[in-house]
């Protein structure tokens, strides 16, 4: 009676795990830090770009140390990309909150992220004409970056009024709207000291009277 083919069995590793699932998670990792190194290449470029049409995809490609086919794995479209970094550094700007109200008061924490939120602002203006692509084409609002701002502000105003260092009759919208009219009006100007003087006025007023 001819023996019947019984399937191979992966054998484990030390730790329990297979070879071939090892092998199966390299690839994702390092295709994880690929795509970690070309948004970090390509925000570098834009922040120092005069306009999005400034930066070469070849050269952020050869930044992050990969090629340019391996770029377009990642992002098949120039608006890809820049959606991919626009989203990426507004997770970092809204989740650096709580490290900013570590340590200090709601007051100081509130003043020293609007200058992370400034600097964030700033940075889009390399970025800014497929920027606007990406918000025509619906993938991503102005609105949604708002919400998420704003729920960042209440955070900090809601840490002021406990501690006592912040205004309680003071509504997010319109620390934002203040915000974002600072920057709209310092816009065409490199004097970021004037930037810091108007945010400075701004907590000011949001302090108790």
């Amino acid at each position: 009676m001819s023996s019947r083919h019984q399937p191979t069995r992966e054998s484990p590793d030390s730790d329990g795990s297979s070879t071939t699932t090892s092998a199966a998670r390299r690839p994702r990792a390092d295709a994880q830090r690929n795509r970690e190194r070309l948004l970090a290449a390509a925000s570098a470029a834009f922040l120092g770009a005069g306009s999005d049409a400034d930066v070469s995809l070849e050269a952020v490609a050869r930044s992050a140390g990969v090629g340019i086919g391996t770029l377009y794995r990642h992002f098949p479209t120039r608006q890809d990309l820049v959606e991919a970094v626009y989203r990426s550094e507004l997770d970092d700007v809204v989740g650096s909150a709580p490290g900013f109200l570590s340590g200090r008061s709601a007051a100081a924490a509130l003043r020293a992220w609007t200058d992370r939120y400034a600097a964030f602002v700033a940075a889009k203006r390399g970025m800014a004409d497929t920027l606007r692509n990406v918000w025509s084409s619906g993938s991503l609002t102005p609105s949604e970056t708002r919400v998420r701002v704003r729920a960042t502000v209440e955070l900090f105003l809601r840490a002021g009024v406990e501690d006592g260092t912040l205004r309680s009759d003071v509504a997010a919208d319109d620390v934002v709207a203040t915000l974002l009219g600072i920057f709209l009006a310092t816009a065409s100007t490199a004097d970021q000291d004037q930037v810091g003087r108007m945010l400075d006025l701004v907590l000011d007023g949001l302090r108790p009277r």
